[in-house]
């Protein structure tokens, strides 16, 4: 692993391989780079230069009590990418590292970025409003706030069988998926994976989705049991100008993990195009 040395004086972990083209990923909650695997092999093997980062609080970062908020965490992304002086940039962010990358355009502009990933993506907002009736009740946070306080071990545990799509009829269970997403959960810090359910769910990332002005691929599954699909790619592809909406049928919500030769070959379609 790699580390930059944020202004607050936070140690942020990376992964920097290949040459060519840059691919930045960022991941969802509560994981960490290393759930981009099979697209940093992928993409890596096919010519490109691939960053993963592991946000504040989570995965090899440091577990810090303060920052642990969306302005912050485009912050951290702004530096690296300046440390690391990435131009040409493909930006690819998975649920809530959807919002970082849609904050990070509206805060820091498109300067460095050619083109964006949207997939899961938590944008616009998540919370249920009567502006956003097809949001998800505020209940639902308060008790994935719940479970990860009192025992944020089994609650991780049981809430990878809907991530992937694993509880539905048919589905073809893969252990591993479910191991590793436990494990990248138990590695990053609580308080930082508690206070970003705020930032997951009720902050409105509609103003940066519309300063986007780069081509876009907004891709979700249907099926999508954690972001719902009415609620966040269908209307982040109405938002952003000229997006590209791929609709994954029966897609869960880590379609790129459950089915990373679709999701892959979509992806490179998109940047080769």
């Amino acid at each position: 692993m790699n580390f930059i040395t944020t202004k607050d004086g936070t140690k942020i972990a990376y992964k920097d391989w290949g040459k060519g083209q840059p691919i930045l990923f960022s991941h969802g909650w509560p994981l960490a780079g290393d759930a981009w695997d099979a697209q940093m092999l992928f993409f890596g093997m096919n010519g490109y230069r691939v960053i993963a980062h592991d946000r504040r609080g989570h995965g090899f970062s440091d577990q810090t009590w303060n920052g642990n908020n969306m302005d912050q965490y485009s912050d951290d992304l702004g530096e690296l990418i300046e440390k690391l002086d990435l131009k040409d940039l493909v930006m690819i962010g998975h649920s809530t590292g959807g919002g970082e990358v849609a904050h990070y355009i509206g805060r820091h502009g498109s300067r460095r970025v050619a083109k964006v990933v949207l997939v899961g993506a938590v944008p616009p907002i998540m919370l249920k409003t009567e502006a956003n009736p097809e949001g998800t009740p505020m209940e639902v946070f308060d008790s994935i706030r719940k479970g990860t306080a009192s025992n944020r071990a089994q609650f991780f545990k049981d809430l990878s069988t809907p991530f992937y799509g694993f509880n539905r009829d048919g589905a073809t269970v893969k252990e591993g998926l479910r191991e590793s997403f436990w494990a990248m959960g138990m590695q990053g810090g609580i308080k930082g994976e508690y206070d970003c359910i705020k930032e997951f769910s009720e902050v409105d990332y509609t103003a940066d989705l519309e300063r986007i002005d780069k081509p876009t691929l907004v891709i979700h599954g249907d099926d999508d049991q954690i972001v719902p699909i009415a609620a966040a790619g269908a209307k982040t592809a109405k938002i952003v100008k000229g997006a590209e909406f791929k609709i994954y049928k029966g897609g869960a919500h880590g379609l790129a993990q459950v089915d990373p030769d679709t999701f892959n070959a979509d992806v490179l379609k998109f940047i080769k195009a």
